[in-house]
């Protein structure tokens, strides 16, 4: 399983303020759909066993499972009505059990750390970094070079949108990680560094075509 948490800090939790007519005007959430679009489809299909999860203003976690999506089309617009349906199931969120938005596509109650610590748990350093699902990865312009890293089993990839991420969100990332790794010597977006470690790991750490 490969899986992706991406940090929306700017995207309203009321779905009456995203239009799909201007989608990067709420929040850039047009950068968080094309999050999911490279997360889960390929050229002519979609992935298995890849997940992406959409952390919204830190108090909502939508979640894309590749392995049970359908009738999803990797456009802005589809992805982003699927945002705006789980995020008018938000009331059916409770607690930390999902809202059943549509196939393949939930809604939890539960900010970033919540989310950190039910696909990792406490994995942090003193763990090594496994926690009961994965093993977390921060994306980040000061980690170690992607192409000198051993691809893990069980990837937890965590990323943030178009900010740096916020301070309390770099200390609860760091209390998860294992390590932090940078995809190459320019910055990229982020929907463009999920396809680039996404091709890391399906060459086998660039060892295999």
């Amino acid at each position: 399983m490969r899986q992706f948490v991406v940090i929306g800090r700017d995207v309203p939790t009321d779905p009456d303020a995203i239009s799909l007519s201007d989608i990067p005007g709420a929040g850039r959430l047009d950068l968080l759909c094309r999050c999911v679009s490279a997360g889960v489809f390929l050229s002519h299909g979609i992935r298995e066993s890849v997940r992406v999860h959409l952390v919204i203003d830190d108090a909502f976690t939508a979640t894309f499972d590749a392995d049970t999506l359908r009738h999803l089309h990797p456009d802005e617009r589809n992805v982003a009505a699927r945002v705006r349906d789980a995020l008018a199931a938000k009331a059916d969120a409770i607690g930390h059990m999902p809202a059943d938005v549509s196939p393949g596509v939930g809604l939890r109650r539960m900010g970033l750390d919540a989310t950190l610590d039910r696909l990792v748990g406490d994995g942090g350093a003193g763990s090594g970094g496994r926690g009961p699902d994965g093993t977390l990865v921060q994306l980040h312009e000061e980690g170690d070079p992607l192409v000198d890293a051993a691809p893990p089993s069980d990837p937890v990839f965590v990323l943030s949108d178009h900010h740096d991420f916020a301070p309390e969100e770099a200390e609860s990332v760091a209390d998860h990680a294992e390590r932090r790794l940078r995809v190459g010597p320019e910055l990229l977006h982020a929907d463009h560094a999920i396809t680039v470690v996404h091709n890391w790991l399906d060459t086998d750490g660039y060892a295999a075509y």
